[in-house]
Formats: C-alpha cells, sequence, structure tokens
C-alpha cells in the first residue's frame, strides 16, 4: 500500500469522500429503452465503481428537448426517477457517494430527436459536426434560436432535474456547463450572436447559468451542486475559441465564487491550443488562484499526474474517464499500484453488458 493525495479524504460540503478519485461522467448510451429509462444495468455499473471517491454519471437530459444522443438517460420522467433510484440505492450500499450530470445538448441534437423539429440554441447558428442518431451519424443542422419563453421554460427544466435527483437519491447534481453543449453556447461569441439581455457583454452570455445555478439552489442546498466548465476547448462539438473566451471564463469562475458550491469540475484543454495566443494551456494553474472552492480536474490523467496536480495545490481532486470504464476498481488498483486494464473503444456505445459491467476487478490475491 502507498501514501499518494490521490488516496487522502476529501471534505465535499457536508460530504466526506473517502478519496480524491473521481469517476467522470461518460456518455455510455445503455438506456435502450423507449422511455431512456436507466435500468438494472446501470446499478450494477455504478455500483461496481463505488470505491471512487466520487461518481458522477453520464449526462442525463433534462427534458425531451434536451436529448441529443442515442440511448441516454433522462431525469425528467417518473419512470426515469426509479430508474435512477436502483442506482442510488445500489452505490450507496456499496458506500459511494454518486451525483447526477444535468445535461441539455443544445444545437447539438438533430432533429430526428424531435420528430423533426429543430434543435434549440443561444442562436441559429450550425455547428457543423456529427450527431449520432438511431439512423448513424448525421450532419447537424442550423438551430432555432431560443426564445425568452424558451430560455425560461430550460431553466424550469433545470430546477425540475434537481428535484427529481433528489427523489432518486443523488447526493447532489452537476450541471453540465461545458463541451460545446447548450451553456457552453451562450458562453461563446462564435455560438452567440444575440442582441438581447442573452447576448453582447459577457456578463449577458453568462446569465443563463446563474439563473440555472439561481433555480436548483432554491430547491436543494447549494454545497450539493457541482459545475462543468472547458474553458479552452476549440475545435470540437462545434466549439471556436475568441479574444472573449477567457475573460468569459475568468468572470464566470471569479462570480462562483459568491456561491457555496460542492466543486467546480474544470478540463484541461482537448486538443493543442499551444498556437492559439489567446487560449488558455494550463486550465487548473490558473483557475486556482481565483476559484476559492474544490476543484476537481479532468482530461488525460493518470495516476501519477493524478498524485502530482493534488501535490502541487493546483486540483483536489482528479477525475477519470476511460480508465474507469475498463478498471472498476480503479481506485484499489492505485492504492495497490497494480497494473490496469485496457479498454475497448467499440462497446463504448453499444447496447448491453459487454464493455461495461463485464470488466472485472482484481482478486485479494493480485492486490498485492
Amino acid at each position: 500500500m502507498s501514501t499518494q493525495p490521490l488516496l487522502e479524504k476529501l471534505q465535499l460540503g457536508d460530504l466526506t469522500l473517502k478519496n480524491r478519485i473521481v469517476m467522470a461522467p461518460m456518455t455510455r448510451s445503455r438506456a435502450d429503452n423507449p422511455g431512456n429509462i436507466p435500468t438494472e444495468l446501470h446499478a450494477t455499473y455504478y455500483s461496481q465503481r463505488a470505491s471512487a471517491g466520487l461518481l458522477i454519471t453520464e449526462g442525463s437530459q433534462v427534458s425531451k428537448i434536451a436529448v441529443g444522443y442515442i440511448n441516454t438517460p433522462g431525469i425528467y420522467s417518473p419512470e426515469q426517477v426509479e430508474g435512477w433510484e436502483k442506482t442510488t440505492s445500489a452505490v450507496h450500499e456499496n458506500d459511494g457517494v454518486i451525483f447526477i450530470q444535468l445535461w441539455h445538448v443544445g444545437r447539438m441534437s438533430h432533429p430526428d430527436f424531435h420528430h423533426g423539429e429543430l434543435p434549440l440554441s443561444a442562436s441559429a447558428l450550425n455547428p457543423n459536426e456529427k450527431s449520432y442518431t438511431f439512423e448513424g451519424f448525421k450532419e447537424t443542422v442550423t438551430p432555432k434560436e431560443m426564445t425568452l419563453e424558451e430560455i425560461k421554460q430550460t431553466v424550469l427544466d433545470f430546477k425540475n432535474a434537481a428535484i427529481n435527483a433528489m427523489d432518486a437519491g443523488f447526493d447532489g447534481v452537476e450541471i453540465h456547463s461545458s463541451n460545446g453543449y447548450l451553456f457552453h453556447q451562450f458562453f461563446n461569441g462564435t455560438s452567440n450572436v444575440r442582441t438581447d439581455q442573452y447576448g453582447g457583454t459577457i456578463e449577458n452570455k453568462a446569465r443563463i447559468l446563474f439563473e440555472v445555478i439561481d433555480a436548483i439552489k432554491e430547491v436543494m442546498p447549494e454545497n450539493r451542486i457541482g459545475l462543468r466548465l472547458n474553458p479552452s476547448l476549440n475545435g470540437v462539438f462545434g466549439m471556436t475559441m475568441d479574444e472573449d473566451t477567457i475573460p468569459t471564463f475568468d468572470y464566470i469562475i471569479k462570480r462562483l465564487n459568491d456561491y457555496d458550491l460542492a466543486y467546480l469540475h474544470l478540463s484541461e484543454p482537448f486538443t493543442d491550443v499551444s498556437k492559439i495566443p489567446f487560449a488558455e494551456k494550463e486550465i487548473a494553474k490558473r483557475y486556482r488562484p481565483i476559484y476559492k472552492g474544490t476543484i476537481i480536474i479532468n482530461s488525460s490523467f493518470d495516476q501519477e499526474k493524478g498524485n502530482k496536480v493534488i501535490e502541487e495545490g493546483h486540483a483536489d481532486a482528479v477525475a477519470y474517464a476511460k480508465l474507469f470504464i475498463s478498471n472498476p476498481d480503479l481506485a484499489e488498483r492505485f492504492e495497490q499500484n497494480a497494473p490496469l486494464a485496457d479498454w475497448d473503444t467499440d462497446t463504448f456505445y453499444t447496447p448491453g453488458k459487454k464493455g461495461y459491467t463485464d470488466y472485472p476487478s482484481l482478486q485479494p490475491k493480485e492486490l498485492v
């Protein structure tokens, strides 16, 4: 056994995490039923990984209009709440802590998901990406610019989803305001050309996020709300950085200090941004001095880098994605410095247990 920063306990609001190893939210597309209802398979998958300090579920759409990928679970219907309750019960039986990620994909969706109607976004600008539908990948379309009434309804959808999450037994929620999805579309000047109170200035572009936080904190404690951001996302998910991108995230993250949130979940750049003069190449280092609360950092960390970023004080916990797919006992493997299993990319998004719940944990005799 080894002493590692990753294995230290962490206080998350009023929750004590047994370690600083977080399972990152990952779309797995196993809710393959007409109601997008989580099943016993989800309960098995998450409970297998309950030795993580914190589990964050895959993104779960807050309404029917929020969906953008096949077979992703929702959190807007009574049946979905009942389905998720199986997962939270199984995780808690295994001494785990689990937050649900609340999701609206905005323009990254496709009319195939909405009976031919256009998806919604900040502005009517096509991301020029691909949407994975039941008929395979299709080109995205120009979305419908959201009306003020549709923005109000979206805020209410997130609030209702938070209520449903609590009813389902989740320990908290993470607002998915990252990776080119709806909130990110409002933040970015290349996807938001509005001229009303939700566009133009940095404050206006961030308005919808703070309206959602304020709405959710009416129905649950602030210290059970997390938030995910990806400040230097560029060239993927329809996002293109501009000179206002980092100042916008600076404003958002400074203002988050006014709240008592559970955590801020940040991603390091997904692509090489070294040649973009106004991009931030080291996200954790930039925002650790700015944000006074708990920071979870994500993207391409291994055990060594995870321990290092915590030891150097740039983050409080590290989120792991693909490593958790193939290593359900990742925390135990880190503790024992045991070998890690490889993942199978061909089964990331396919139905059934293969590549989902059939990755074995190490036997006790192997954990030495």
